[in-house]
C-alpha cells in the first residue's frame, strides 16, 4: 500500500520566532500596552507604578556624567587627524555643524507650529515643573547657572581635556585607554536598556493611570511630527544641497536601500558603516574622504538625532505647559549642539543626551522622560536612517567641492 507522506504543519521558522521575541522592540511594546491597561482599568495602582518608570530614569541618570565626558574627549581627540588634512576637516566640521544645526531649529520650528505637546488641559501639572524654575530671569547670572550644572561642568572639562590630549606626548595610549573604559560605559547601558520595558510599563501606567487615555494623543503627535519632519529634511534640506550639484536625492536613496533596510532592522546607524563606506567609494568618493567624513560624520553629524531631541524637549516642555523664551530655546539648541554629538551608533545614548539637557536647562521635570520612553524606541529607526542619509549627503559634497569626485556611478553592486 502507498502511502503519502503527509506536508509537514507549516509554523513559523524558529530564526524569526527567536529574532521577534529576542527585539527589545517587541517587549517595550508589549509593555507599553500593558500599561495602558492597566492604567485604564485600575487607575490607582497605575499611579502607584510612577516609582518603576522614575527608578529607570534615575538609572539612566547615572551614565550622563560618563557618557558625555568621553564621547566629547575621544571626539575632540580625534580631531588629531583632521589637522593632518587640513582643509578637508575644517570644510567636513564647518558642513557638519551648519547641517545639523539647521536640524536643531527645524525641530523646534515644526514642534512649535504643530504643538504635539498641548492638550486641552493647561499641561500635566505645573507644580511639577515649577520647582525646576529657580529665581527670576532678572536674577539670572551666569556663573550661577554654570556652577549648579553638572551636565555643564562635565562638558567644560570634557572640551579641556579633548583639547589638552591632542598635545599630550602619549596621546594615542590615552585615547586606548578612555576607548576601553567607554566599551564598558556603554556595554552597561546596553544591558541597562534591557530594562527599558519594565521602565515604559511604569511611565505609562502611571501617565494613563492619573491623566486618562487622552495622553496617548500628544505622544502619536509627537511621533507624526517627528517621521514628517525627518522627511521634510531628507528631501527638501538634503534633497537641495544635492540638487545644486545635480544630483538627485532618490537616486542616492535608491542606490543606499539594503543600507536603509539594516539600519531599519537594527535601529543603529553604525550597524551600515562599513558598507556604506565601500558603497560611497565605488560612487566615486576618494578613499581619503569616504575615510575622514564618515566616521567623523558619526560623531559630529546626527541630523536625525538633532531633530528628535530638539522636538522633544519642545514636546515635553509643551506638555508640562512650561513657556521656554527665545533667550532659553537658543540655550537648548547651544547645549544640543554639544551634547547631541557621539550619540550615534548606541542605542539608549540618545535617551541620555535628552536627559542632560533637560539636567542642564532646570525647567522642564526630567521625569517626563518616561513618558517620551514608550515611543522612544519607535522614532530610533526614524533617527538612525536620517543620521546614515545625512552622512552619505555630506562625503559627496565634500567630495565634490573637493574637487575629488569621479564619475557618478550608482549601478547596483555586483555580487563578487
Amino acid at each position: 500500500m502507498n502511502i503519502t507522506p503527509q506536508k509537514p504543519v507549516s509554523k513559523v521558522p524558529k530564526s524569526t520566532f527567536q529574532a521577534i521575541i529576542t527585539n527589545l522592540t517587541f517587549w517595550v511594546l508589549i509593555a507599553i500596552i500593558a500599561g495602558i491597561l492597566l492604567g485604564h482599568f485600575s487607575p490607582d495602582n497605575g499611579v502607584k507604578m510612577k516609582i518603576v518608570g522614575e527608578t529607570f530614569v534615575d538609572i539612566i541618570k547615572l551614565f550622563i556624567g560618563p557618557i558625555i565626558f568621553l564621547t566629547i574627549v575621544l571626539g575632540i581627540s580625534g580631531m588629531g587627524n583632521l589637522k593632518k588634512v587640513g582643509r578637508i576637516g575644517v570644510k567636513a566640521l564647518a558642513y557638519f555643524e551648519v547641517v545639523s544645526t539647521v536640524a536643531l531649529a527645524i525641530g523646534v520650528g515644526v514642534a512649535y507650529f504643530f504643538e504635539p505637546g498641548k492638550i486641552d488641559k493647561s499641561g500635566l501639572t505645573l507644580g511639577d515643573a515649577s520647582q525646576y524654575t529657580k529665581g527670576n530671569p532678572e536674577d539670572f547670572s551666569w556663573l550661577q547657572f554654570f556652577f549648579s550644572n553638572f551636565t555643564l561642568q562635565v562638558l567644560l572639562a570634557a572640551i579641556v581635556c579633548g583639547i589638552a590630549l591632542n598635545f599630550y606626548q602619549k596621546r594615542e595610549q590615552t585615547i586606548l585607554i578612555l576607548e576601553r573604559i567607554s566599551n564598558v560605559v556603554f556595554i552597561g547601558l546596553k544591558y541597562v536598556m534591557y530594562l527599558a520595558p519594565i521602565g515604559a510599563f511604569g511611565g505609562m501606567a502611571y501617565t494613563i493611570g492619573k491623566f486618562g487615555l487622552e495622553t496617548l494623543i500628544p505622544l502619536g503627535k509627537l511621533m507624526l511630527c517627528v517621521y514628517l519632519t525627518m522627511a521634510l529634511f531628507v528631501f527638501f534640506i538634503l534633497g537641495s544641497i544635492l540638487k545644486y550639484y545635480k544630483i538627485s536625492i532618490l537616486s542616492i536613496l535608491k542606490y543606499i536601500k539594503e543600507e536603509l533596510l539594516l539600519v531599519l532592522g537594527t535601529s543603529s546607524s553604525e550597524a551600515a558603516l562599513p558598507s556604506i563606506m565601500v558603497k560611497l567609494e565605488r560612487m566615486g568618493c576618494s578613499k581619503s574622504v569616504v575615510g575622514l567624513v564618515i566616521p567623523t560624520g558619526y560623531s559630529f553629524n546626527l541630523d536625525g538625532t538633532s531633530i528628535y531631541l530638539s522636538m522633544s524637549v519642545i514636546f515635553l516642555a509643551q506638555l508640562y505647559d512650561v513657556h521656554l523664551s527665545f533667550f532659553e530655546i537658543l540655550t537648548v539648541i547651544g547645549i544640543l549642539m554639544i551634547t547631541s554629538k557621539g550619540a550615534a551608533g548606541v542605542t539608549g545614548s540618545g535617551f541620555i543626551v535628552l536627559a542632560s539637557t533637560l539636567t542642564a536647562l532646570h525647567k522642564i521635570p526630567v521625569e517626563g522622560l518616561a513618558f517620551l520612553l514608550g515611543v522612544d524606541k519607535f522614532m530610533s529607526e526614524a533617527r538612525a536612517i536620517t543620521n546614515l542619509i545625512g552622512n552619505t549627503v555630506a562625503t559627496i559634497i565634500i567630495s565634490k567641492t573637493e574637487r575629488d569626485f569621479s564619475e557618478l556611478n550608482l549601478n547596483p553592486v555586483q555580487e563578487e
